[in-house]
């Protein structure tokens, strides 16, 4: 199945509109806004207990927000299921991979068109992944659990890819990797966005989130507590200070 294609009319892709989410009593994510245009790269920063995950997780249906509104593609998709949402063109890359170690990387690569019934687009666009990832064209037979972790990275990469979808999610891309593949990583993020697809990254390594993003927002204990042009961000004395390790000097 493809997705729909996304608005052109000027609104934000995916918005999420003063979204309180609680766990229990637990207040995790507090009034949160973010927007993610067509085409671009959004990233969202900051520590462990942020609520950055939760974001994520409340992009993709695994949690629902207790208050507000989360619209995709101009409707609210604040109650929908998961499965919905990717077949409307949202696929997750989960933190760790979450690969089926047991199974092929093919295997893995065909669960990720599992909502899909359009057996030549698939194969058009498991050539694609092919060609964005030859590493992962050299591994196909072989089992998933048995790759590196810069190897399974790419492999859940290319595994959303097969969804193809309009707005990926990314949650810590860069986690557990050398620097080597960190590298290559951000490389491959920004030649997917180049062929059209928005991304939404979550990432503790605000430099390399930043030098690939469009926009970014900093999230502390479950509040915005900074965004703008990821350009400008990266001049900011504060999230330098803070996120990028870097102190002013007397």
């Amino acid at each position: 199945m493809k997705s729909s294609a996304p608005i052109s009319d000027g609104r934000p892709l995916l918005e999420f509109k003063d979204v309180d989410t609680y766990y229990g009593e637990l207040h995790v994510l507090k009034k949160v806004n973010y927007e993610i245009r067509p085409g671009e790269i959004v990233c969202l920063l900051g520590g462990n207990a942020s609520g950055k995950s939760t974001t994520m997780k409340t992009v993709l249906g695994v949690v629902r927000p207790t208050r507000g509104s989360v619209t995709y593609n101009g409707e609210d998709i604040s109650t929908m299921r998961t499965a919905e949402r990717v077949r409307r063109g949202i696929a997750p890359v989960p933190e760790a991979r979450r690969l089926f170690p047991r199974m092929t990387v093919y295997e893995n690569l065909e669960m990720g068109a599992f909502t899909r019934t359009d057996p030549k687009g698939v194969e058009e666009d498991l050539e694609r992944v092919y060609a964005l990832f030859p590493r992962v064209k050299e591994r196909r037979s072989q089992l998933a659990g048995t790759l590196s972790g810069g190897e399974q990275q790419m492999v859940a990469m290319a595994r959303a890819l097969m969804a193809r979808p309009i707005l990926l999610c990314m949650d810590e891309p860069s986690m557990g990797l050398s620097p080597l593949y960190v590298e290559q990583v951000f490389e491959i993020i920004q030649a997917i966005n180049k062929q059209g697809t928005a991304i939404f990254v979550v990432e503790q390594n605000a430099n390399m989130a930043l030098s690939i993003a469009s926009r970014g927002y900093v999230l502390q204990t479950g509040e915005v507590v900074l965004s703008g042009e990821a350009k400008g961000l990266l001049q900011n004395e504060w999230l330098r200070s803070a996120y990028l390790g870097e102190m002013k000097t007397a």
